[in-house]
């Protein structure tokens, strides 16, 4: 249940090119229309990447395998599409102006489940309409068929959601005056009932195959980043199981629910643990209390999902910026590589007939979802994202450990204007998968750097909690090595150098041109934290804990912490050129604190530009990234002398 100042993306790298936040939503992927790809021929490379056609993973209905669900950016917004996969059909299930990603399918197949928020502010209610639509169904979109999923419950933000095969439904919420709540709605009854309530983050993390047990992720010890897991009964939510890997107060040791076992009866958990120093799956039978520790002989993190049948574990290794798939026995122990290319999955699942799809992409190679079986799962039609440049692997000694960053280069001699674009998170990492964004600054003469610094996921759990107390300052002297090895090595010019990020790399970013104003030419910053404590007072309550977890206590609690960590701290000390783009709905990077430390740049007459647009944290719609990106392209060539933008 770790939160993160970037929404966790679940749509892979088909959902990466609509904004920071690029979703929640489900792992399901779309092939309807080429509407997103019209007029892409005679735009500049960089514009076919956004608007060509893109796909991510079907997430499939348990007893209805051939009815899918995915997400497109068809019509020029990323949204929910239907597929019935016996007939071929695909239609259009949402049409939002800033468009949908949260949704799945109940285990028959019947309904359609979307989360519907107001203009990305992410604060909404769960909707639900039939899989096919009253009348038609050959395509085009349903209309008036939307009704409340779950009546009775007030709006929130999203904790989880677990739909049983008798209907019986879990709905995990977050509010700023209840905290986490979960409710428990059964089949025929008045309306849903709380089954928990606690002021620190928690949410719904699974339901059993026979829709008697209720696993949920909570951080009621109050470290957010390090969940314990608890199991209710349904039928009176009362506990059957604990598991706290932070009970003995000698580690920070977190759990991840990843889901009960597709059997009737069957009480084994998959979880996800940290005790070696790294994140792999056990399994736990929460009847008995026994723990069966897997043991996977493979560097970097591993996860896993259960093969249908429940004889198998479908295993996702990650691995210094790339990550492939294993099928491991149960019955056996044994491990046999699933072939895939080099490059990164982003999502997979198995299938009822033991095929294994997946969602692939490399940075040269734009994202495809493939089948074992040797075909392409869903093509869509329309213009293809043109291929970047491959990327090249750099490790450098920083002050924390190596520090590993993805290079790519433009065609020519360097040095060159070079462009370093920080991930969010800060939990989260950059991989060898394909990104518009960096492709479009290669396209215009610049390299790109990516930096996986301390805090980021895939390189052990002690790697990704090093930066707490020292919040923002940890990461930019990572940053700093990394920097250092571009000049000295003849790759960057120190003279043209960029520090641009979104999310958690928006505030790195501000936070760089504080405190390192000397090393960078320029600024990009989309969606940053800006102002520290303001950011805190009113984001998200999920995202008070995180940072009460980072940090070690609120602004009252450790003030010269959050001054340390904040970028309004030292913005008199800025002097490049800065572009700062903020979405008026954002609640995890709210505008207030963004428009302070604007309000600073203006009163010392510092150079900056500010975009403001009206969504969330991150946009879902294509053109308005393009735009985006356009003005970021511009600003730098303005003030750095570059190449300007095409077309």
């Amino acid at each position: 249940m770790t939160e993160s100042k970037a929404t966790e993306s679940t749509t892979g790298t088909a959902g990466a090119d609509a904004g920071t936040g690029s979703g929640t939503g489900t792992g399901a992927g779309a092939g309807a229309g080429a509407g997103a790809g019209a007029g892409g021929g005679d735009a500049p490379r960089w514009q076919q990447r956004f608007r060509a056609p893109r796909v991510s993973l079907p997430e499939w209905a348990e007893e209805a395998p051939d009815r899918s669900l995915f997400v497109s950016n068809a019509t020029g917004t990323y949204e929910l599409y239907a597929w019935d996969r016996a007939t071929g059909g695909q239609r259009q299930v949402t049409d939002r102006p800033n468009g949908t990603t949260d949704g799945t399918l109940s285990p028959d197949g019947q309904w359609i489940w979307w989360f519907a928020d107001t203009d990305g502010d992410e604060f909404g209610v769960w909707m639900r309409q039939p899989f096919h639509p009253a009348e038609g169904g050959d395509g085009g979109v349903i209309s008036g068929a939307d009704e409340p999923a779950v009546p009775g419950l007030d709006p929130s933000y999203p904790a989880g959601l677990a739909i049983g095969r008798d209907g019986t439904v879990v709905v995990g919420r977050s509010t700023d005056e209840d905290g986490s709540t979960v409710h428990l709605l059964r089949p025929g009854a008045a309306g849903p009932v709380e089954i928990y309530r606690h002021r620190e983050s928690a949410g719904v993390g699974d339901l059993s195959h026979d829709g008697g047990l209720i696993a949920i992720e909570h951080t009621e010890h109050g470290d957010s980043m390090h969940s314990s897991v608890r199991v209710l009964r349904a039928a009176d939510a009362s506990v059957v199981a604990e598991l706290d890997d932070t009970k003995d107060g000698t580690e920070e040791l977190g759990l991840s629910v990843l889901g009960f076992a597709p059997v009737d009866g069957d009480t084994r958990l998959l979880v996800g643990h940290q005790r070696r120093g790294r994140w792999e799956p056990m399994l736990w039978d929460v009847a008995t209390g026994t723990e069966t520790d897997l043991r996977l002989d493979l560097p970097g993190d591993v996860s896993a999902e259960w093969y249908p049948d429940g004889s198998g574990l479908l295993v996702v290794h990650s691995f210094e910026a790339r990550s492939e798939l294993w099928r491991y026995e149960i019955g056996t122990g044994a491990l046999v590589r699933v072939e895939t290319p080099a490059g990164s999955v982003s999502s997979a699942t198995a299938r009822p007939d033991g095929s294994v799809e997946y969602l692939w992409s490399s940075a040269a190679e734009p994202p495809v979802v493939r089948s074992t079986d040797g075909s392409v799962v869903l093509d869509p039609p329309g213009p293809k994202a043109p291929p970047s440049v491959p990327v090249e692997d750099v490790w450098v000694d920083g002050p924390g450990g190596r520090v590993h960053a993805l290079v790519q280069r433009p065609a020519g001699e360097g040095p060159f204007p070079t462009v370093f674009e920080v991930h969010g998170g800060p939990t989260w990492h950059d991989s060898d998968a394909f990104a518009s964004g960096p492709a479009a600054w290669i396209d215009h003469g610049y390299a790109v750097v990516r930096v996986n610094y301390r805090g980021s996921t895939g390189y052990g759990r002690e790697w990704t909690d090093a930066l707490k107390h020292r919040v923002g300052l940890i990461e930019l002297e990572d940053i700093g090595a990394v920097r250092a090895w571009a000049v000295a090595s003849g790759l960057a010019d120190p003279e043209r150098l960029v520090l641009s990020g979104g999310s958690w790399g928006g505030y790195l970013t501000l936070l760089g041109l504080g405190t390192q104003p000397e090393d960078w030419a320029l600024g990009l910053a989309a969606v940053p934290v800006a102002d520290y404590v303001t950011a805190y007072e009113d984001e998200m309550e999920a995202l008070k804990a995180l940072d009460r977890t980072l940090l070690g206590g609120s602004p009252e609690e450790v003030p010269e912490r959050f001054a340390a960590s904040s970028p309004i701290t030292y913005v008199d000390a800025v002097k490049a050129p800065v572009h700062i783009t903020a979405g008026v709905n954002d609640p995890r990077c709210p505008i207030r604190q963004i428009d302070n430390y604007v309000d600073r740049l203006a009163a010392r007459g510092a150079v900056h530009d500010v975009y403001r647009y009206d969504a969330g944290h991150g946009s879902l719609v294509v053109e308005e990234r393009i735009k985006q990106v356009a003005l970021d392209l511009a600003f730098a060539a303005r003030h750095l002398g570059t190449r300007p933008q095409e077309g």
